[in-house]
């Protein structure tokens, strides 16, 4: 007994001396030290767990429209925002780039500065770094007594001479920019032997205009009075839930990087790991989100018909001859109108189309990998515009029946902004799936 007990505690000592901090590795490989990460769903979005389904159209295609082979594809898991991106959470993006841009071209107040240790107005490197927090509690807009006053010192911004209406002091918004840097990963995959190649080869930068186009309640129909739309649409607070609209591709896209560099800001300062990137989901993952897990079905909600048994439409389009108050809105609706899918994902079909990451190609289906299928291509500015289309999921407030059904793909250009796409983001779950309990 004595043996056993004597055992006992040298093993239990070897235990506490190994798991203790000052107890180093004692020679043995045991992995590079990091904090314990925990998945979390981001704000506003849900889990889709992986899974293979069928991509590809039904038989309820109009004539000529079978660009497609049906394909079984696997996709991984991810997250995926419940609803479109609204005007109030791209309006946090717009008033992110304009006070950015107040504060570093035409301010130039130390005290909007994060301050280094001795107050040397600039950091080690040189650059010089905005401290939001001190920014949210002391507007820079703001006139109130106690608060800084740069009026005079914004008028730059503002529109002059006979652009101003009624001498109001209104931003212009074309000095709203938002400059970017990406990896091109696919690049830098299919030239990494090739020593010619630098680092900055697959380094893509890009300067977005970043406030939406108004003007598409005008320019996108003929002699329609969508003059009220074009004044309040982005603007107004009656509209803060509605999906936004009037965003191209490209702004779509920089929006995704900002939304990455906000999170990745707060994670920083609390030394947190980051999450994976936003993105624009591949056309892949909006199908097989929008199925909400069902099989072989037309629309987000199983189908095969729009209209629930009670006789009540199921999504915002434009049903029979073109009665488009039938479903509850004429124009877009707010974004958590209807029903969501098993998934919880609201208005996958309808309200706004979506912009994908995937670039169109009538027979991508045929060349694309089965694993995580998406075919993308950045286009170049001097690149002819066929290579310039971009994959659009999901139909809008205008479009007939048929483009809600899950498998119906459409393009549009990516620099256009129209009054009936929007877009929602995804970023990809790191580590095993959920729902593996192994």
């Amino acid at each position: 007994m004595k043996k056993i007990y004597f055992l006992i505690v040298v093993l239990a000592g070897g235990v506490l001396s190994g798991c203790g901090r000052g107890g180093g590795d004692r020679g043995e490989v045991v992995g590079v030290p990091a904090r314990s990460f925990r998945a979390e769903v981001p704000y506003g979005m849900v889990y889709i767990p992986g899974g293979s389904f069928l991509m590809g159209q039904t038989d309820q295609d109009v004539t000529f429209s079978q660009i497609a082979q049906t394909k079984q594809v696997t996709i991984q898991p991810f997250f995926m925002d419940q609803t479109e991106t609204t005007n109030s959470q791209y309006k946090m993006f717009v008033n992110w780039v304009r006070d950015s841009i107040a504060i570093s071209k035409y301010i130039n107040d130390n005290k909007y500065y994060i301050q280094p240790q001795g107050g040397a107005g600039k950091n080690a490197n040189g650059k010089k770094y905005i401290n939001w927090d001190y920014v949210k509690k002391n507007p820079i807009w703001s006139n109130k007594k106690g608060q800084a006053n740069n009026s005079q010192k914004l008028q730059g911004m503002y529109y002059q001479g006979d652009d101003r209406v009624f001498d109001r002091d209104e931003v212009d918004v074309r000095v709203l920019k938002y400059n970017y840097a990406l990896y091109t990963l696919r690049d830098a995959a299919n030239y990494h032997n090739d020593k010619s190649k630098h680092r900055s080869d697959f380094i893509f930068r890009d300067t977005v205009p970043v406030y939406p186009d108004t003007l598409v309640w005008l320019s996108d129909f003929s002699y329609a009075a969508n003059e009220p739309m074009v004044e309040s649409y982005f603007s107004h607070p009656a509209f803060r839930n509605y999906p936004v609209v009037g965003v191209t591709w490209r702004q779509a896209r920089a929006y995704t990087v900002w939304r990455t560099r906000y999170n990745d800001a707060y994670k920083d300062k609390r030394h947190l790991p980051h999450r994976a990137p936003y993105m624009l989901p591949t056309e892949a993952e909006f199908e097989y989100a929008a199925r909400g897990g069902r099989i072989g079905t037309d629309y987000p909600w199983g189908g095969p018909y729009i209209k629930n048994a009670k006789g009540c439409l199921l999504a915002n389009f434009k049903p029979g001859r073109g009665n488009y108050t039938d479903d509850g809105g004429p124009y877009t609706v707010n974004v958590r109108s209807y029903f969501p899918n098993d998934y919880g994902l609201y208005n996958m079909a309808g309200n706004v189309s979506e912009w994908t990451l995937s670039a169109f190609d009538e027979s991508a289906s045929s060349f694309v990998h089965d694993l995580a299928p998406t075919f993308n291509y950045e286009a170049k500015s001097t690149d002819p515009e066929v290579l310039k289309r971009k994959v659009v999921r999901g139909g809008s407030w205008k479009d007939i029946g048929y483009f809600l059904q899950n498998s119906t793909r459409t393009y549009e250009y990516q620099d256009t902004a129209k009054s009936y796409i929007g877009f929602r983001c995804v970023t990809h779950y790191l580590g095993r799936d959920i729902k593996d309990k192994r």
